[in-house]
């Protein structure tokens, strides 16, 4: 288990692959994440690597104190985003390392993790897949509505959990075993086969795939 990366997703796009056929990508940019801080197990109990990324437009005086502590100790600007990534000890990296694009390989998979697109309060077709009722007459206007929902008078009410209408997206998404088909080192960017939670210009931490 080693550190993963920080980056911003810049959007889709599409490309051939080597057998002529239209894939479709996202394009994640890669800025320079820079080793802040390194937790071992001796001390804290567990072995990571703390990395930061991403200029911010916040002056060092507004920047909380520990944080400033250890960008002033490696006299580097402050950055937006610092997020902690557990590793084995051998895989520890010292403080002041700095990771990019080469720190994954072509063809490798990788999982993806953000928090997903507010969609805002949806109904149980949007949100879970249902069917509906049936559109036809007598049914009024309920044909997208849920049916029941509560049991007979044993145990009489509705169990916690149940698929409803609700608030939907906003929440951490991680998506598993996304396959890196192109790395442009001159841009700083990755090439991911397929979709990745979260809008434009968000955040998005990758690691190496835990099933693959």
């Amino acid at each position: 288990m080693r550190a993963g990366l920080i980056t911003t997703k810049i959007g889709n796009s599409s490309l051939f692959n080597s057998e002529g056929k239209l894939m479709h990508v996202t394009l994640l940019k890669v800025d320079e994440c820079i080793v802040s801080k390194i937790k071992t197990n001796d001390k804290d109990g567990y072995n990571a690597v703390q990395l930061s990324s991403i200029e911010t437009k916040k002056d060092i005086n507004k920047i909380k104190k520990p944080q400033r502590k250890n960008f002033t100790s490696l006299s580097i600007d402050p950055k937006k985003i610092s997020k902690e990534f557990k590793v084995d000890e051998d895989n520890l990296l010292e403080i002041g390392s700095k990771l990019s694009v080469d720190h994954f390989k072509k063809d490798q998979f990788i999982d993806a993790s953000s928090i997903s697109i507010g969609k805002g309060f949806a109904g149980v077709m949007k949100r879970h897949n249902f069917s509906g009722l049936r559109a036809s007459h007598g049914v009024s206007i309920s044909h997208r509505s849920h049916g029941s929902t509560g049991q007979n008078q044993d145990p009489g009410r509705v169990f916690k959990g149940k698929k409803m209408a609700g608030r939907m997206g906003g929440k951490k998404v991680t998506k598993q075993n996304l396959k890196i088909v192109e790395i442009d080192n001159k841009n700083n960017i990755l090439v991911v086969k397929g979709s990745v939670p979260g809008k434009k210009n968000s955040i998005i931490f990758i690691k190496d795939s835990v099933k693959k």
